[in-house]
């Protein structure tokens, strides 16, 4: 009888091992897949549609079934209503990361989507586009022969990419235009520099050159080795002040801003936040040093055209050491992407936050306000003229 109940017994408790075994495993499969769907969302409809195209499409060759995957999950990301939540299929992965190592085929400027028109954000320096005459601002309505309304900004791209040597119209609407007009433009190998600086006078007469002027256009893979060479040269030269140019810059990579803005901040000061919308906490980026022209005087400039990373710098500066800005209202683009990489090549860049700088102004839609607020006309661009640098000149000159 002993050995009778000890053998029930055992096998109750291998049972109860294996129970607890498979809804241990259950458990961690509801919340741990990360690629199963969830119980409660019925996906009979996707296949209702895809089997009613399959059985009823007339043109049954021309069906490819990759597309058809790639086309739903790009349908996924644009019902979202983000510009800047987008799917990339394999070409398009590629043409994002030869975007922000520096190099490639187009035409040169950073485009985006404002007020759910396609806009230049920024004309990229010595490029295609620059040369043709465009200014950040500029609405693109066509593009060849497709209309941008409702385009989306991936779609855009790839369509004023194209061989080099070939040739694109746009057609762009700009502020002051009664009508749209036509700009061509042909195709090129892109390749951005990061920065470039020089040593400029406060005076006419060009003497006691003590100004280091500063441009940095891209904040690229390259840009934080660039700035250090140029700031160790800058420490060596008779500089006195600096003046900081971040007009039509589009961005880059965050840590470069960082890197960057540590040479102008303390330590530990913080560069910009992350926010979560509450989902969770907020996440503080801070300034790693070297802090080797923090005791310069600065000034930044800023226009329609300086987006993303180059205003988390300019917000961070301005926060941090009440450093004036001059110029037009940025472009405010604010929002924060992570870039997922998925199977066969393609990826998926998600909105994860929004960047508020150190005094917890919101970026994303509104842009930053300059201090001083200096209009760069069309006249003045075709001409030459530098209305926002020489007030640059005009107000570091003054700052003792």
């Amino acid at each position: 009888m002993f050995r009778f109940l000890k053998k029930i017994l055992k096998i109750v408790f291998f049972a109860a091992i294996i129970v607890g075994i498979f809804s241990l495993g259950q458990y961690y499969g509801e919340t741990q897949c990360k690629t199963c769907p969830p119980q409660d969302l019925d996906f009979s409809l996707f296949w209702e549609a895809y089997h009613a195209i399959k059985e009823k499409f007339a043109n049954k060759d021309d069906i490819d079934e990759q597309e058809i995957i790639y086309g739903a999950i790009s349908g996924m990301t644009e019902s979202l209503d983000d510009d800047y939540t987008i799917f990339f299929n394999p070409e398009d992965t590629k043409i994002f990361m030869e975007d922000v190592k520096g190099t490639f085929t187009g035409v040169g400027m950073e485009i985006g989507i404002r007020d759910e028109i396609l806009t230049v954000i920024a004309p990229l320096e010595g490029t295609p586009a620059q040369k043709a005459g465009f200014m950040p601002g500029d609405k693109i309505i066509k593009i060849d022969d497709v209309f941008t309304l409702g385009i989306s900004t991936d779609e855009a791209v790839r369509l004023i990419r194209g061989p080099k040597d070939t040739e694109v119209t746009l057609t762009i609407l700009r502020k002051n235009w009664e009508e749209p007009r036509e700009l061509k433009v042909k195709r090129a190998t892109i390749k951005v520099p990061s920065l470039k600086w020089e040593m400029i006078s406060s005076s006419e007469t060009d003497e006691d050159k003590n100004i280091a002027y500063l441009r940095i256009y891209h904040f690229s893979e390259n840009a934080t080795k660039d700035f250090k060479e140029a700031a160790v040269e800058i420490l060596k030269s008779s500089a006195e002040k600096i003046i900081l140019d971040l007009r039509s810059n589009p961005g880059g990579y965050l840590y470069v801003a960082r890197d960057i803005a540590g040479w102008f901040l303390k330590t530990g000061d913080i560069v910009v936040t992350e926010d979560f919308n509450g989902e969770e906490p907020r996440k503080e980026y801070k300034s790693l040093g070297p802090e080797k022209l923090l005791s310069y005087p600065i000034v930044v400039l800023i226009n329609r055209g300086t987006a993303s990373g180059s205003e988390i710098l300019a917000g961070a500066l301005r926060d941090n050491r009440n450093i004036k800005l001059i110029g037009e209202v940025s472009f405010g683009k604010g929002s924060v992407q992570e870039v997922k990489y998925l199977s066969g090549g393609s990826s998926i860049k998600i909105t994860i936050a929004n960047w508020l700088t150190p005094n917890g102004t919101l970026i994303t839609g509104q842009g930053l306000e300059p201090d001083i607020e200096v209009e760069l006309t069309e006249q003045d661009y075709i001409e030459g003229r530098d209305p926002q640098l020489e007030k640059a000149i005009e107000v570091i000159s003054k700052i003792r």
